[in-house]
């Protein structure tokens, strides 16, 4: 046993220096098919998710935002779409694949005036306080080491009157819903890797991951920890998905 301390990976425990270079191997594994599988595995409900989440942020022209964690650049499009050419939206991401997935898509959509693209780790956001009026990050705040140090640093680079979003999966609290889930994500998700991605063990990972992730209250409360001055949080799909909104006074 190591004597380091100890992180969860899914249902595994590694050591915490060893969680980053783990997740990022998932990540470039599933990069390249990373859109098809979101389709295929949400029955194309997460379309429905992320407009009601685009809605939440507020977004107005002019304004500057950072999407952490943005993949393939989905959201940041939207969001430019928003603030307009007065505006600036910066796509990151800590994976270099999924980054580069992300700046393709962009520029093959003609958004390339206002987003512009950082590799960038949640935990330490290379930014001056108090430089964006929206931080967006969407199902990848489960996927980082130091959830609260990340939640720290997002407040600290939002401007007073500004909003973070966070949109992950989340818990339920629907018995039949719950034992369905279970069934869909343990079974059926790791089997749909397999078949489209060539990778049941990422998607088994992916699906281990969601369990870990702190429920809608403790999710609250870290935000309001990290020092968010309002916290709210709205269920979508029973509590399958959930948007937490914090805003900094």
């Amino acid at each position: 046993m190591s004597d380091k301390e100890q992180i969860d990976f899914g249902y595994q425990t590694v050591d915490k220096d060893k969680k980053e270079e783990k997740v990022a191997e998932v990540f470039h594994s599933v990069a390249s098919k990373y859109d098809v599988m979101n389709d295929v595995m949400s029955f194309g409900i997460h379309r429905l998710w992320k407009r009601t989440m685009i809605e939440l942020t507020g977004a107005r022209k002019g304004q500057k935002a950072l999407d952490l964690a943005g993949g393939t650049g989905e959201i940041a499009m939207k969001v430019a779409k928003r603030v307009g050419d007065s505006g600036h939206v910066v796509l990151s991401d800590i994976n270099s694949s999924m980054l580069e997935e992300g700046k393709k898509r962009v520029i093959n959509s003609g958004f390339i005036n206002n987003i512009s693209f950082e590799l960038i780790n949640a935990e330490e956001i290379p930014f001056p306080d108090n430089t964006f009026d929206l931080v967006t990050i969407s199902f990848g705040l489960r996927n980082v080491t130091d959830k609260l140090k990340a939640l720290k640093e997002m407040q600290r680079v939002i401007k007073p009157g500004g909003r973070l979003v966070v949109m992950e999966f989340s818990k339920t609290n629907n018995p039949a819903l719950t034992k369905l889930y279970d069934f869909y994500s343990f079974s059926a998700l790791p089997f749909m890797g397999k078949i489209i991605a060539n990778d049941e063990e990422s998607y088994r990972y992916l699906a281990e991951s969601i369990r870990m992730h702190p429920d809608q209250e403790t999710m609250k409360s870290m935000m309001l920890e990290a020092g968010f001055d309002e916290v709210e949080y709205k269920n979508l799909t029973g509590g399958i998905v959930a948007i937490h909104r914090g805003f900094v006074y």
